[in-house]
C-alpha cells in the first residue's frame, strides 16, 4: 500500500514504514549539502555534520554519543552535495529514546567553541585520508572538472584553508538559513504504529518552530569538456570519464539508471566488466555511476588498472558504450537488463536502513514514494528503443571530460 507523508503540527513531513523487526531506524534528511554553501565557506555543510554532535543545550557531548550507544544502538550522520542524513539505528523498544534525541541535536545543538576547534582538526586528517586515496579522490576532482566554478563542483570537504576559517557564527548561520521547512523530512523504518510515532514526532520536533524559508539554488549550464591527466606516485593508473546527465526530475531516469546498471551496475557480469576485466584482465575495479541533482547530473565510468593500459581501458569503454548507440537491445536482452535492475533493487530494500534513507528522499524530493508495485512497473515498462534514444541522448563522445591519475 502506498506510504502516507503525515505533516507534523510544525509542518515537517513525517514518512513512515512500518516493519516488524526487533529492530529500527529513523533519520532526519534536511536538503541542504555542499552547493549550498558560500565559496569562501567551503566544506561548512560536512562540518555541521560533524559537530552537531558534539552537546546540545540538555546535553554534553559524551552524552549525546552515549544515549544510543549504551542501548546497542547507533548515531550517525551524511553530507552530500545536496543533502544531510542525521540517523540513528535501534531496538524498536527505544524509538522514544531516539526520536527524542535527534529532535534535541537538530533543534538545541550548541557548537561550543572548544570543540569546534578540536572537530577541525579532525576534518583536517579526513581531507588527508581523501588526498591518499585515489579510487576515492578522483571521483570529487571529476566534479570539479565537470561542473567547473559551479558550486556543484566544490569538494564536500571543503579544504584546510575553507574549514579553518568556519565561525561559530557562519554554522548558526548556515543553519538558519537551510534548516527550515520545507526542505526537513523526517523518515522512518520500524516496528511502531504511524500513530504513535506521530504522536512522539509531534511532541519532540512538531512542538519547534522551524521557519518557512524560499531558498533558489544556482543552476548549473555551463559545461565544458575538459580531458587532464595528473602524474602521481601511484601502484596502478586511475581514470575516470564523465558527462553530464538527467536530473531527479526528469523522465528519462529510469531509463539512464538501467542503462548505467547494464554497462557497469553491481553485478559481474556487466558490459564493461566483461569487456575490460573478465576477457583481458586489464582492470580490477570497472564500475559506471549515475549521480542525479535536482538540476543536471553526472555519469561516471571509472576503472583502475596497470600503468601501461589507462588508453586501452577508456578505448573499450566508449566501445561498450557505441554499442548501446548503434544496436537496439534484442528481447531476451531487455527482459535479463530489466530483471537483473530489479534484483537488485529488490535485494537493497532488504536493508531497511536503506529503505527508510531511500523513501525519506523520495518525500523530499518528490513528496511522494512509490510502491515497490510502481516500481516494477515503470522498470517493466523500459523499452529498447527508450535505451537507444537515451544512449544516443546522453553519450556524445566528444561531451565527455576525462581524469587520469598515472605516473
Amino acid at each position: 500500500m502506498p506510504h502516507e507523508i503525515i505533516n507534523l503540527n510544525n509542518h515537517i513531513k513525517l514518512i513512515h514504514k512500518e516493519i516488524k523487526s526487533p529492530v529500527s531506524h529513523l533519520g532526519v534528511l534536511v536538503n541542504a549539502g555542499t552547493r549550498d554553501e558560500a565559496e569562501n565557506l567551503s566544506g561548512i555543510a560536512h562540518f555541521v555534520e560533524h559537530t552537531i554532535f558534539k552537546g546540545t543545550t540538555r546535553r554534553k557531548g559524551y552524552q549525546v554519543i552515549r544515549r544510543m550507544e549504551d542501548v546497542g544502538g547507533d548515531i550517525n550522520a551524511s553530507t552530500s552535495k545536496e543533502e544531510t542524513w542525521f540517523h540513528s539505528s535501534f531496538l524498536s523498544a527505544d524509538y522514544q529514546r531516539a526520536v527524542e534525541l535527534l529532535a534535541d541535536i537538530f533543534f538545541h545543538a550548541t557548537f561550543p567553541e572548544k570543540e569546534l576547534e578540536k572537530e577541525k582538526d579532525v576534518v583536517y586528517e579526513e581531507i588527508k585520508y581523501y588526498r591518499d586515496t585515489p579510487s576515492e579522490l578522483i571521483f570529487d576532482e571529476i566534479e570539479e572538472q565537470v561542473f567547473n566554478g559551479h558550486p556543484l563542483g566544490r569538494a564536500v570537504l571543503g579544504s584546510k584553508k575553507s574549514v579553518k576559517s568556519i565561525k561559530r557564527d557562519d554554522i548558526l548561520s548556515f543553519i538558519q538559513q537551510n534548516y527550515t521547512n520545507p526542505y526537513v523530512v523526517i523518515s522512518s523504518a520500524g516496528d511502531i504504529s504511524t500513530k504513535k510515532l506521530t504522536d512522539l514526532c509531534n511532541h519532540y520536533f512538531g512542538t519547534q518552530e522551524l521557519v518557512v524559508t524560499h531558498r533558489d539554488r544556482e543552476a548549473f549550464t555551463n559545461y565544458q569538456p575538459k580531458n587532464v591527466v595528473k602524474h602521481k606516485n601511484t601502484n596502478q593508473t586511475h581514470l575516470i570519464i564523465s558527462t553530464p546527465a538527467y536530473s531527479l526530475y526528469d523522465d528519462n531516469r529510469h531509463v539512464f539508471m538501467l542503462i548505467a546498471n547494464l554497462l557497469g551496475g553491481q553485478g559481474m557480469n556487466t558490459r564493461l566488466n566483461m569487456a575490460i576485466r573478465e576477457k583481458l584482465g586489464l582492470a580490477y575495479t570497472v564500475e559506471a555511476s549515475y549521480t542525479p541533482y535536482t538540476d543536471t547530473g553526472l555519469f561516471s565510468i571509472y576503472a583502475g588498472c596497470d600503468n601501461n593500459y589507462w588508453q586501452k581501458c577508456i578505448d573499450l569503454s566508449f566501445k561498450e558504450i557505441d554499442k548501446l548507440k548503434k544496436t537496439k537491445l534484442g528481447t531476451m536482452q531487455m527482459h535479463y537488463a530489466r530483471k537483473q535492475f530489479l534484483g537488485q533493487l529488490a535485494i537493497a530494500q532488504e536493508s531497511k536502513l536503506h529503505e527508510m534513507l531511500s523513501i525519506g528522499r523520495s518525500a523530499l524530493f518528490y513528496d511522494q514514494v512509490d510502491t515497490i508495485e510502481e516500481t516494477i512497473a515503470q522498470i517493466e515498462s523500459i523499452t529498447a528503443e527508450q535505451i537507444w534514444e537515451v544512449a544516443n541522448q546522453i553519450f556524445v563522445t566528444d561531451h565527455f571530460s576525462t581524469l587520469i591519475y598515472t605516473k
